[in-house]
């Protein structure tokens, strides 16, 4: 008993250190150092327009008109939670579906249904499988080019654009292997819809 209230003490001292270096002092000086050198990032990646924030960088939406860029996959659910007012909130979560699944592969068929019937011109290409296929965490913000061109025409015909500013467009959104060398090319869907939209400057 002697030796447990001679440890104890010393332990509960340690565990005030411990507590204060890691749980505040390292905290605090990872997130000063994020917020000087990366702030943008640090703050969520948002992206804002005269005072409006249109969304995350780095999180996906959901956009499912021809006027808009597709985006990958993603696992609505509208049943789970409700705002104050009781409307439902519609949100996207990461899916335990195997790829095996006769469930994922209902899901699969119907989105190509879905992106076959929207794009006409493209009776003829293959569909890019990150078009009908989720990612892991369910809100993948980017796709691959040429799942980004894969929807060009579309668009050009329900935006009134031309397929040539489409593509520029797309072009602007598109980021490069990191490094150079890791990595695939992938285009920002968000970043492409509100381009498109006129909110964010070409």
């Amino acid at each position: 008993m002697k030796e447990f209230k001679n440890v104890l003490p010393r332990a509960a001292v340690m565990l005030v250190i411990f507590t204060l270096l890691c749980g505040v002092a390292y905290t605090g000086i990872v997130t000063g150092i994020a917020q000087l050198i990366f702030p943008k990032q640090a703050n969520g990646s948002i992206i804002e327009v005269d005072g409006v924030k249109y969304g995350s960088e780095l999180l996906g939406q959901y956009y499912t008109d021809d006027a808009h860029l597709w985006g990958r996959m993603m696992n609505m659910d509208v049943s789970t939670y409700k705002d104050a007012e009781g409307n439902a909130l519609m949100y996207s979560a990461p899916s335990n579906l195997s790829p095996a699944s006769e469930e994922y592969e209902e899901l699969v068929a119907q989105r190509i249904e879905k992106i076959q019937a929207s794009n006409p011109e493209r009776a003829d290409t293959p569909i890019p499988v990150d078009l009908v296929t989720c990612s892991g965490s369910g809100l993948d913000p980017a796709i691959s080019p040429a799942a980004a061109e894969y929807q060009v025409p579309r668009i050009a015909v329900a935006s009134g654009r031309t397929e040539d500013e489409v593509g520029d467009i797309i072009a602007q959104c598109t980021t490069g292997r990191f490094l150079g060398v890791f990595g695939e090319k992938t285009v920002n869907v968000l970043k492409v819809n509100l381009m498109l939209d006129g909110i964010l400057s070409e």
